[in-house]
């Protein structure tokens, strides 16, 4: 079966991650599966017209209801969707693109989310019916190199202890986008810092957003024990989670944190902020911990250190 993937693909980006593993599988079962990024298309007339070429296309699946899901208006095969999160927690507060998601999805085959947090929200804004919402928890693969040298990482970080193994890493891994929220912490950590120099907080990830991005680089500059790493390869980030002290969350929205799942893979301990789709995974004080404010953030881990 030949089958066009379309999704959002910025670089590093969960969407992204999540398509890279997805169309692995499908072409592991035996189907060409064509990864292409929604980005690329002006209008459905442009996806119309790729999937009728010779050979045709004889499906079509979409990450992200919005910003793929309406390229697919005017296909007249058949295609299916996975929520991507920011398209029901967020997209569907704005009228314009709740109709567009509204058409999208009742002319879908089937649509996938990750927790029923999610389907229960598709539900509620965009269908009244739920027999073609699945729900279909994301799964992971951590894979982490030997080669990764944790001193080295800490220092081009800026993090200036000679002896690093004492230090509690907290790791906030996030692309530099405003739903990612990376600023939220970033001054309870400061404060917390200066009672304790042992604790700090390193953000990483790609810098999606110029602005935002110099807004955190403006911030971490002006900021102590708060630190910029530079973006490194998915299995140095996986060698840097395995050896933080706990990984962070800071997102205003989430379908399903990869990062989240790949800390718990790697048995990291999680902090994240008490949102729907965090709180579909992280059951608290079970295999994580969850905090509702900044202020609430170090109380939850103050209180196991202490012990």
């Amino acid at each position: 079966m030949k089958l066009l993937f379309l999704a959002p693909l910025s670089p590093q980006t969960g969407n992204h991650t999540t398509a890279d593993r997805i169309r692995s599988h499908i072409e592991s079962a035996g189907h060409t599966c064509e990864l292409r990024d929604a980005g690329e298309f002006q209008s459905p007339a442009d996806v119309a017209n790729l999937v009728s070429q010779d050979p045709p296309f004889e499906g079509v699946l979409a990450i992200h209801l919005f910003k793929a899901g309406r390229l697919l208006l005017d296909v007249q095969i058949p295609f299916g969707l996975i929520f991507g999160g920011t398209d029901i927690n967020e997209d569907v507060k704005d009228e314009q693109k709740r109709v567009v998601m509204k058409q999208v999805l009742l002319r879908a085959r089937f649509a996938v989310a990750f927790t029923e947090k999610l389907k229960e929200e598709a539900e509620l804004f965009l269908v009244s019916q739920s027999a073609k919402i699945y729900v279909q928890p994301q799964g992971v693969q951590t894979e982490v190199t030997e080669e990764f040298c944790w001193t080295e990482f800490l220092h081009s970080s800026g993090v200036r202890n000679k002896c690093v193994d004492k230090l509690r890493v907290f790791l906030l891994v996030c692309g530099l986008r405003r739903v990612k929220d990376p600023l939220y912490l970033v001054e309870v950590f400061s404060d917390w810092h200066c009672k304790n120099l042992l604790n700090i907080l390193v953000i990483i990830g790609p810098k999606i957003d110029p602005v935002l991005t110099a807004e955190v680089e403006a911030a971490v500059s002006r900021t102590t024990g708060v630190f910029l790493a530079q973006e490194r390869s998915q299995p140095e980030l996986h060698a840097a989670m395995k050896r933080c002290f706990a990984l962070v969350n800071s997102s205003v929205s989430e379908g399903m944190s990869g990062a989240i799942l790949e800390a718990m893979d790697l048995r990291v301990p999680v902090l994240a902020r008490d949102i729907p789709g965090n709180a579909a995974v992280v059951q608290h004080e079970a295999n994580g911990l969850l905090y509702s404010s900044p202020q609430v953030t170090t109380y939850r881990i103050c209180a196991p250190i202490s012990k």
